[in-house]
């Protein structure tokens, strides 16, 4: 049996947009990373675009991000957690950059493409800096025991919770929480985006596409840091992992000034 349990805060994010007040009202299936309709010739200079951008205007991002909200809600946390990933509190600069990589194709998804070519740099850094500013959700992590293997008797959060804690020295697995933070809100420096109250199966998706160690980004520097991490992961490991950083999420101020 699995029992709903909230733990502190950590996933891997992107951005996803719907366009019409329609497509708010119908349930649209998950699509898969698959080579994009050039409905317009990709744009390779997309990402290189995002440094001539100035920073993010939050106002301003507050209503181009509107055409996202069918999918991924007015403040980012999804319409549908089943189906699409959480966005709310993620990093200006991720959010862009993860914009970017879909417009150049470098990142190929086709329900993303046609909404991402349609925007600026600017507007990838306006719509960036309004979701840093929405208070992300978090899920829950299962604390059913494990039954069988290696990590027998052990509550399958746990598994997750150690490594992104601890990490694993014998198979050169830092821990996760070195770049993502304590509550999974990404450390400052080269982006490294919010995972606290990701999604799982997102979460999961992600860390097997980092494992599978290929990719089409053409600077694959931070790809490959993953993928790096990620080679030696078990299934079991990537599965708790998703699902400790599911449930983890920043601790909240109480009444009398105390954090619970």
């Amino acid at each position: 049996m699995r029992h709903a349990r909230a733990y502190g805060f950590a996933g891997l994010a992107v951005f996803a947009v719907a366009a019409a007040a329609a497509i708010a009202q119908t349930t649209v299936a998950p699509v898969p990373e698959v080579a994009p309709v050039e409905a317009v010739p990709l744009d390779v200079s997309a990402v290189s675009e995002l440094a001539k951008a100035k920073g993010g205007d939050a106002t301003a991002g507050a209503a181009k991000a509107a055409a996202c909200a069918a999918c991924h809600g007015l403040d980012g946390n999804a319409t549908d957690p089943t189906l699409y990933p959480r966005i709310a509190g993620q990093s200006e600069r991720y959010i862009a950059h993860q914009l970017a990589l879909f417009k150049s194709g470098e990142r190929v998804n086709a329900l993303m493409y046609p909404f991402a070519s349609a925007l600026s740099a600017q507007d990838m850094r306006d719509i960036g800096a309004y979701f840093a500013t929405q208070k992300s959700g978090a899920g829950i992590a299962d604390d059913s025991v494990i039954a069988s293997g290696p990590n027998k008797g052990m509550k399958f959060y746990e598994v997750g919770q150690k490594l992104y804690r601890s990490g694993d020295i014998s198979r050169d697995i830092p821990a996760c929480m070195a770049c993502h933070g304590p509550s999974g809100a990404g450390n400052p420096g080269p982006a490294y985006p919010h995972v606290g109250g990701q999604q799982s199966w997102y979460t999961a998706r992600r860390l097997q596409e980092y494992r599978a160690g290929t990719t089409t980004v053409r600077d694959a520097a931070l790809f490959n840091v993953m993928a790096t991490v990620s080679k030696s992961l078990t299934d079991e490991e990537i599965q708790s992992l998703s699902s400790y950083m599911q449930g983890l999420h920043a601790r909240v101020e109480q009444k009398g000034g105390g954090k619970g």
